[in-house]
């Protein structure tokens, strides 16, 4: 059968993961009744809640004797470690471009990766019957990105369509049938060329390991595309790491191959095919998994390196032990090296108590994410503030500086330039006008200037600015940042929050709990209206006399807490500080609890 090997790649939220369900449907790879949930490919419960792509998925469809085999990839810079392995193994993309919006920074990111590998996109351009939607001016900018991107010419002779995928149909012309999507189907495979690979069939058998899955029957599975060579279930194989050297000699002892949704066993791999092996026990990402006559490895992808580390401790508040029953540090160490084992974006280090671990990442999003699926899974974990990672250059302490693209109503424009501009230490790149009374600014800002700035952001904006960030350069250090400008209100006594205390201290700002909620020495309860922080009493109720006095024995209406996300809670905190996290709540309080060691603390600091 003849193959084809695509990824699609484009922009979050630009309508990749419905694209790729449209395409499965009306190539036959569901049945007439069968019951699809939408957005079937995002199959992770987060990635169904935030409606992004965290995992780059596989899936393989048909169409008139042609096996297309597609990637879903994640949109997020934080998972690009992720888009970039994936484009190593296909032979073609289909860019997906917003017709409103535009190309936009992880468009950028993405794109950039394929031309690199010399891959020749197919640029589709999606949500064309939006009423904001500008195909000609997006089409423009488009060809502006790949010139900026140093496309060769071949590349920039891009072919285009005009699409929307959620009412499945793509044309070539813009007032075309829009009646389906076979058009895109056969520029597909027209324009695609077939694998390589396979020429190489008889050739000695290697595969470059490029993600990494479990199976709670078959253990560790590795999927790549298959170089050349065939490999049958039984056969014994060897692995070499990136630089050559052996790691394990494995019997594989199944061999699955996408079809549709679903991965099947097969028999025999064959050049070109993406398939995953099962039967390893240490190989991982990037090792080349081959004959055992191949002592060459093949070239893998280097990685981007983490611009932020967080330390995951044990939950050692009064509260432990309630709602997780996770809350070993052997028990989240084994979990956090599970992870690192299938990405590896991700590095793990113990401290040197050994309670606590540092784990370092792309970005706020890809930890939050993280630490969500472990509070899901019954861990109890404290997380501290992220840190920014530094680098040394030329005996020069250089930062990860971030690209920024943000689309702002024109009203809100100068609250968010000061606020880059001035603490965050960003430089103004690009100024211009973006559609009907908004404007798109382009900033350098430092990764550091960017922690706990998104929720900042969305409140200047009324909840309707735009914000992406993708990593930009390493630059010298731009000198100290001032953290969060108000104080914290803490709790001195242990026990449940009484309705009359916390409204007494409404006066002194704003509360993060609700009456009858359990609190404990040196949990932080709410945010002071000043600069300082301040102990208080959340317990102390109504003094009862046996004198009643009319109007004085009204309910207390409380005003409502401010509730934060995991993320919001993470970038809220100081240094000082730490966020409690277990399956059913997530908490704020101070690293030390008890304010004369706090005292002594901060004198040492």
């Amino acid at each position: 059968m003849d193959l084809r090997n695509i990824a699609i790649i484009a922009h979050v939220d630009h309508g990749k993961t419905t694209l790729v369900d449209e395409l499965l449907k009306q190539s036959g790879a569901f049945r007439e009744n069968q019951a699809v949930a939408e957005r079937a490919m995002d199959s992770n419960d987060l990635e169904r809640e935030r409606g992004i792509t965290i995992f780059a998925k596989p899936t393989s469809l048909e169409w008139k004797g042609t096996r297309i085999n597609i990637v879903d990839t994640p949109g997020h810079a934080d998972f690009g470690g992720e888009v970039e392995r994936i484009l190593s193994m296909v032979d073609g993309v289909v860019l997906l471009v917003d017709a409103a919006e535009g190309p936009m920074p992880q468009t950028k990111f993405v794109l950039s990766k394929a031309l690199a590998l010399g891959l020749r996109p197919i640029v589709v351009l999606n949500k064309v019957d939006k009423p904001d939607a500008e195909p000609d001016r997006a089409l423009d900018e488009v060809f502006d990105l790949f010139s900026s991107l140093d496309a060769n010419e071949d590349q920039l002779d891009f072919p285009h369509m005009y699409a929307s995928g959620r009412n499945g149909w793509a044309d070539h012309e813009l007032d075309g049938p829009r009646k389906h999507l076979d058009a895109l189907f056969n520029l597909i495979v027209r324009h695609v060329p077939t694998p390589k690979q396979i020429h190489h069939q008889d050739d000695d058998f290697r595969m470059l390991a490029t993600t990494l899955g479990a199976d709670a029957f078959v253990g560790r599975l590795l999927t790549g595309r298959v170089e050349s060579g065939r490999l049958k279930v039984g056969q014994t194989v060897q692995t070499l790491s990136r630089l050559g050297e052996k790691i394990e000699q494995f019997r594989v002892t199944r061999i699955q191959a996408f079809r549709g949704l679903a991965q099947q066993d097969i028999d025999e791999a064959l050049a070109g095919d993406i398939v995953s092996l099962a039967g390893m026990t240490k190989s991982t990402v990037a090792d080349t998994i081959c004959a055992l006559a191949v002592d060459e490895p093949l070239h893998a992808q280097p990685i981007d390196p983490p611009t932020i580390t967080v330390t995951f401790g044990i939950n050692d508040s009064p509260l432990a032990g309630r709602d997780g029953k996770k809350v070993q540090s052997r028990v989240i160490r084994e979990r956090l090296m599970k992870e690192a084992e299938s990405n590896v974006a991700i590095k793990i280090s113990d401290t040197p108590g050994g309670e606590a671990f540092e784990v370092a990442g792309r970005g706020e999003l890809q930890m939050g994410v993280l630490i969500e699926n472990m509070r899901r899974e019954g861990f109890e974990l404290s997380i501290s503030r992220p840190q920014v990672l530094f680098r040394d250059i030329d005996d020069v302490r250089h930062e990860p500086v971030e690209e920024v693209t943000i689309d702002v109503d024109d009203e809100y424009t100068g609250a968010v330039i000061e606020k880059i501009t001035g603490p965050r230490k960003g430089d103004l790149a690009e100024m211009k006008p973006a559609g009907a009374g908004k404007t798109r600014i382009i900033a350098h800002v430092p990764s550091r200037g960017l922690i706990g700035y998104h929720g900042e952001f969305l409140t200047d904006t009324r909840g309707t600015g735009v914000l992406n960030r993708v990593f930009h350069e390493w630059a010298p250090f731009k000198g100290p940042m001032e953290g969060r400008r108000q104080g914290v209100l803490i709790s001195m006594e242990n026990g449940t929050s009484v309705a009359f205390a916390l409204w007494n201290l409404e006066d002194r700002g704003k509360m993060f709990i609700g009456a009858q909620a359990p609190v404990y020495t040196g949990m932080i309860i709410g945010e002071h209206s000043r600069d300082n922080d301040l102990e208080v009493n959340p317990l102390k109720g109504k003094k009862l006399t046996n004198v009643r006095a009319s109007g004085t024995d009204e309910a207390v209406k409380l005003t409502t807490p401010v509730t934060m996300s995991l993320e919001q809670a993470i970038a809220y905190i100081d240094d000082d500080e730490l966020v409690e996290v277990t399956p059913n709540a997530i908490r704020l309080r101070k690293r030390h609890l008890d304010p004369h060691e706090r005292k002594r603390a901060s004198r040492a600091g």
